[in-house]
């Protein structure tokens, strides 16, 4: 149990536990904790099994090697298994230093000779081992981190690849950020590829839930849809084995939303199959922007065995924008009631930051969104990306529950207009 105050601040005393069956032994420990220059409490214990009958509330504990129910080291491995956190001092009446030696090597902070111990040594013994044993932890708790954070920037990389794009008339903008905790990522993803033909398929999904399981799934799921895509497969197919991955690759029942799209070489138009997932925003070049058609929208993958989603076809006009989308930007709250923001909201909201990102509009005309600039002024997306997710925080009034992963690819074309 970690001391519930620290032993080095002003007026705080050291807790120690001493585990002695011999009472003259108890008595002489008692008078020398006195007369040491550190302030201390201390309880006894006369046995092992006393001392390890509840937690161990103490920050430091003095132990017997030679105990009733303890001979040696046997003790000391119990004391640390129940005490992990609790510095302990190992008392010897041997005058080998390789009992205390050994003892240390076991996970004793220090060892004192019964017979070669007084006062000034013991408190200063004693106040040693409990810096080393908080060092100890907070070396512990770094590597931890460490570790953490090196795994998160693994499934970071396989969550949010870099995109295999080589059209330099389009541009692509993502942007990701963790949820409330912020300290694990989840299983939202995307990925971007450019086939030898033009083609261009843009992906973003989101699994179910949070933390280490549901991102390693999405990184797999990931990697599934690029494979599958590099290899030619019709988009049906594509979503048909990466559904089969997610069913043989969860370890309990998890699913998954999915946006597929598929980008025809010349630009002019799309393909687009949804499994569960919200449907993406267009953004003309003339500014208005709305979401595609969710008519068609299929059950999540992992749901219902042998699903098919039925693609949905849409034409594009030169200068377009599309942004995918997981489901975390638009479930905010906005303001302190229940009313979340929604994805119509969230896609207002968008238009009007790239509308104030932008040049003023010699026009105004507006369709379902309102009007922003033409993309022939090349705005800073990403830019927009992190002021929508900063604005839709604002009006959670805080960080938000859910991942948040955006994508935007927008096609610049010819200043004559022509596509590419």
């Amino acid at each position: 149990m970690r001391p519930r105050t620290d032993p080095s601040a002003p007026g705080s005393r050291l807790r120690v536990l001493l585990i002695e069956d011999d009472d003259g032994d108890a008595l002489l420990v008692e008078e020398m904790l006195a007369d040491a220059a550190v302030p201390a409490t201390l309880a006894r214990a006369s046995t092992l099994a006393e001392a390890l009958a509840g937690p161990v509330v103490a920050d430091c504990i003095l132990l017997d090697l030679q105990l009733p129910d303890a001979m040696g080291l046997t003790g000391l491995t119990r004391l640390r298994r129940h005490a992990p956190t609790v510095a302990v001092v190992v008392l010897t009446g041997q005058n080998d230093a390789a009992t205390g030696v050994a003892a240390v090597a076991a996970g004793a902070q220090d060892y004192l000779g019964k017979n070669q111990v007084d006062g000034p040594l013991l408190g200063k013994a004693l106040r040693y081992a409990w810096e080393r044993k908080r060092t100890e932890q907070v070396e512990q708790q770094l590597l931890q981190q460490q570790l953490l954070a090196s795994e998160n920037s693994r499934l970071e990389r396989g969550l949010l690849p870099t995109p295999l794009l080589a059209d330099q008339r389009l541009k692509l903008a993502s942007k990701y950020r963790p949820g409330r905790n912020g300290s694990l990522l989840g299983g939202d993803f995307y990925d971007a590829v450019e086939l030898t033909d033009g083609t261009v398929h843009l992906v973003i999904g989101d699994v179910c839930g949070h933390g280490p399981d549901e991102a390693a799934l999405g990184v797999a799921l990931r990697i599934a849809w690029r494979a599958l895509v590099l290899a030619g497969l019709p988009m049906a197919d594509v979503l048909a084995t990466v559904e089969r991955v997610l069913v043989h690759e969860r370890i309990r029942p998890l699913f998954a939303t999915l946006c597929a799209v598929v980008v025809a070489p010349d630009r002019r138009s799309l393909r687009m199959s949804l499994a569960g997932h919200p449907p993406p925003l267009l953004i003309g070049r003339d500014g208005t922007g709305r979401l595609l058609s969710g008519e068609k929208l299929g059950v999540p993958l992992g749901v219902v065995p042998d699903a098919s989603w039925d693609p949905l076809d849409v034409a594009l006009e030169p200068g377009w924008s599309l942004v995918l989308y997981t489901d975390g930007i638009f479930e905010g709250r906005v303001g302190r009631g229940s009313e979340r923001l929604g994805h119509e909201e969230m896609a207002q909201l968008l238009v009007e930051l790239l509308r104030e990102a932008g040049p003023e509009l010699d026009h105004g005309a507006a369709l379902d969104h309102g009007a922003v600039p033409g993309h022939d002024a090349v705005l800073d997306h990403g830019a927009v990306l992190d002021r929508l997710i900063t604005r839709v925080e604002e009006l959670n009034a805080g960080p938000l529950d859910d991942d948040v992963a955006l994508t935007m690819l927008t096609h610049l074309p010819e200043r004559d207009g022509a596509a590419r």
